[in-house]
């Protein structure tokens, strides 16, 4: 006999399967049809490239030294690039890039999404940067992406603005001066570019951009938006800002922006993908983001994690992923209240990420292995055998999961006042892993996807992914349009010309005296500790599904393929290993040019050289000979049996972190010391809750970051001689994770030197502490 709430539970159901049917049809409101001469079907892919970082001072064979920079002296430097030095991009790779770009994806691809840094770094004292060759570095990089995508001119005398499919930009730390500074908009640069990428910025969004350099662009519309940060913003080492909690901060406002614009998306049923420059990195000691801003970016993900579908970002030239946890996010943060920036900055002494702004090959491995350290605490599928935990999404049967999906989630809401019930059985070891996990979709974590460069710090990359598009099959795009120059006269300031970027000292004493001001009042406020206000996003209603990050649907990632450009091959300077490039006799151990110690340490310096670095002062031949130009794959997740991605659903990565930190600890030490961690748990009586999962404690007043809980870590040195454990496969996911890290071009050898051994494999170590994800 059926009780009075099931009754209920059946009734709506009925009443509602209607509603049901209508909503499962694909929505095909405001497709286009093939009558444009350039309309074109759907394709179900995009292409993400980043950190082009042109120079037009670059010159071939000259020395990859840091006082020559590939400008200057004779040297290894290649005709399409100096691969795995700290040299920039000579114009005849982004060229060739473009030009490939064009015989064998344009036609394949619905969008671009563009992450930036298309002028060249400031690493050479002799030729400083100026402003006008910022903007006609990211002047050239437009041309040159026009020539690839545009559809030529339409009439108005401007061809930069008609073009086949959205391209999406964003700011990069290298495309404003001084690198690193922007100061709240509206500003030059703002300005500036609102110009320069006039063809990109949807003319709705152009009041906006002009504001503090966001926007979005509908790329399939009424379906997908994709949402571009200005990251500079919440950047570290931006001096010109602090942080997202006070009102004033441009961080704090792009945050209210944001939090508008996917509730807008939300309430008309649409999602978005989330791109940035600089990627939320977190984890140790190492952030790349503002503390505030990340408390910030977790609460939206989660808030909001019905509506975005991923998140995309550069900078750090190392191919790798990271996990938001968001079970690090504070009580006060849930509650709409956080400190502001500077009470919540790292200790002295702690190891930065960031060497000016940027990624160094040190910082990187000790970056890389830090993530190693926190994934092997990810909690781990139990399994009878404890020989090998099941992916999360193997513990459901297809059809089940199809089927519960709906039922279980509206069961759910009508089950909370069951939740006192004494009768209740005790929880199975999967009942309780999945509620570590935030159940079967791995609702507690949002993973956020860092891609290579294309500049040739190892070797250049594209990366062109796959998203379902079932149902959405007969969806027509039509080239994109945007306003002419003309309509920048209904904007309350005009661009700037190229005359105002001319005096370059004026402006740096301009920017200088800015951040001066700035601080003198953050040193005046120091005293007080105050908690600012926001508004807390709404949260996924209890009835809707996951969303595209989390299950398996339209729009959701399915795979990415990796592309490379095997400059060593291409430039055909240079036959022989890296092993044979470095100096004959008692030549010190080198990686990409750089000291490494006998503990695996590289040297911290910024500047590398490569690893053509013993052939400095002189020609590798009369003339360059190059071959011809290409990229291949270097691997695809859809068939790559190292990483074994199904999709690139959350709980995929979820899995796919645990295997690559247990891959590297050892599996009886790590299923020991992760699973059977009741403090990782949430209370057996307790089902899944976004906000019941346990928060780290928290003292409104502590100035630390909550985040660095007291859990011991020892070093990845230690003496030798001790017995170790068998070292990782390098046919397993760790030794996978590395090497494409750095894109292939890090030798075996030194991968296993730097990366093999680990703190448990080692011998006495001082403790560490270190944050758990």
């Amino acid at each position: 006999m059926l009780r009075p709430r099931d009754v209920l539970i059946c009734g709506l159901l009925v009443s509602c399967t209607p509603c049901l049917g209508a909503s499962s049809a694909p929505d095909l409101l405001g497709a286009g049809t093939i009558g444009h001469p350039r309309a074109r079907r759907l394709q179900g892919r995009f292409l993400h490239i980043t950190d082009f970082h042109p120079d037009p001072h670059y010159k071939t064979y000259s020395s990859t030294e840091e006082d020559a920079a590939c400008h200057r002296k004779r040297g290894p430097a290649g005709y399409y690039g100096a691969e795995t030095s700290a040299c920039d991009s000579p114009k005849s790779l982004v060229n060739a890039t473009m030009e490939w770009i064009k015989d064998n994806l344009a036609d394949q691809i619905d969008f671009v999404i563009w992450t930036g840094d298309s002028a060249r770094h400031d690493n050479d004292e002799k030729l400083p940067r100026t402003q006008k060759e910022i903007i006609q570095l990211n002047e050239f990089m437009v041309r040159s992406l026009t020539n690839v995508f545009g559809t030529g001119d339409d009439g108005d005398g401007d061809p930069t603005n008609d073009y086949a499919i959205p391209i999406v930009p964003t700011f990069g730390n290298n495309d404003i001066m001084p690198h690193n500074i922007l100061l709240a908009g509206p500003n030059k640069w703002t300005l500036r570019y609102l110009d320069i990428w006039r063809g990109f910025i949807p003319e709705a969004q152009r009041h906006q951009f002009q504001q503090g350099g966001w926007f979005y662009v509908e790329v399939i519309p009424k379906k997908l938006a994709v949402i571009s940060l200005n990251t500079m913003y919440f950047f570290t080492s931006n001096s010109g800002v602090d942080g997202c909690a006070n009102k004033h901060e441009p961080g704090y406002e792009q945050f209210e922006w944001l939090r508008i614009q996917l509730q807008l998306l939300r309430d008309r049923g649409m999602h978005a993908m989330l791109v940035g420059h600089v990627p939320p990195a977190r984890v140790d000691s190492k952030e790349s983001w503002d503390e505030t801003c990340w408390q910030k970016y977790a609460l939206w993900e989660r808030q909001y994690r019905d509506v975005i579908v991923g998140s995309f970002f550069g900078h750090m030239n190392i191919d790798h992923f990271m996990l938001q946890d968001f079970k690090q996010i504070k009580k006060s943060t849930k509650k709409g209240a956080m400190t502001s920036a500077k009470d919540v900055k790292n200790k002295e002494g702690e190891i930065s990420l960031l060497e000016e702004g940027e990624v160094t090959v040190a910082s990187a491995s000790d970056y890389l292995l830090d993530l190693r350290q926190a994934w092997a605490k990810l909690p781990s599928p139990p399994s009878k055998s404890q020989k090998k935990s099941l992916p999360i999404a193997d513990y459901f049967d297809a059809d089940e999961e199809d089927a519960m999906s709906t039922w279980e989630r509206f069961l759910s809401i009508f089950s909370k006042s069951e939740k006192g019930r004494k009768d209740k059985k005790p929880k199975s070891d999967k009942e309780k892993y999945l509620n570590k996990i935030g159940g079967k979709y791995a609702e507690r974590y949002s993973v956020n996807l860092v891609s290579p460069s294309v500049v040739p710090n190892f070797f250049p990359t594209l990366r062109v992914f796959e998203y379902n598009i079932t149902g959405l099959e007969n969806i027509v795009l039509e080239p994109v349009h945007n306003s002419p120059k003309s309509h920048d006269s209904l904007l309350p300031q005009q661009p700037i010309s190229d005359n105002q970027l001319l005096d370059d000292e004026a402006y740096m004493r301009e920017v200088e005296s800015a951040i001066k001001r700035k601080h003198k009042k953050e040193e005046k406020d120091a005293h007080k500790k105050k908690k600012y206000k926001f508004k807390v996003p709404k949260r996924p209603s209890k009835s809707s599904l996951p969303g595209p990050a989390y299950s398996p649907q339209p729009l959701t990632l399915i795979s990415y393929t990796q592309y490379f450009a095997n400059l060593t091959h291409i430039n055909n300077d240079f036959v022989a290993s890296s092993k044979s490039d470095l100096p004959e006799g008692n030549a010190t151990h080198t990686v990409f040019g750089l000291d490494v110690s006998e503990d695996g340490d590289v040297d911290a310096s910024k500047w590398k050289e490569g690893k053509h670095h013993g052939h400095q002062g002189k020609k590798p031949r009369p003339k360059p000979h190059p071959k011809t130009f290409k990229f291949e794959v270097e691997y695809d997740t859809r068939s790559d049996k190292r990483y074994k991605l199904k999709d690139l659903t959350v709980r995929s990565f979820v899995d796919l972190a645990r295997r690559i930190g247990r891959d590297a600890l050892g599996k009886k030490g790590v299923e020991e010391s992760v699973y059977e961690d009741g403090d990782d748990d949430l209370s057996d009586d307790e089902e899944y809750d976004d906000d019941d999962v346990e928060d780290v404690e928290e003292d409104d007043d502590d100035l630390e970051c909550e985040t660095k809980v007291e859990t011991s870590k020892k070093s990845k040195k230690g003496k030798k001689g001790k017995k170790h454990k068998k070292k990782p496969s390098k046919n397993g996911a760790w030794f996978a994770f590395v090497q494409r890290a750095f894109v292939g071009t890090m030798d075996p050898h030194d991968i296993e030197d730097m990366f093999g051994v680990r703190a448990e494999e080692a011998g006495d170590t001082p403790l560490e502490e270190v944050m758990e994800l």
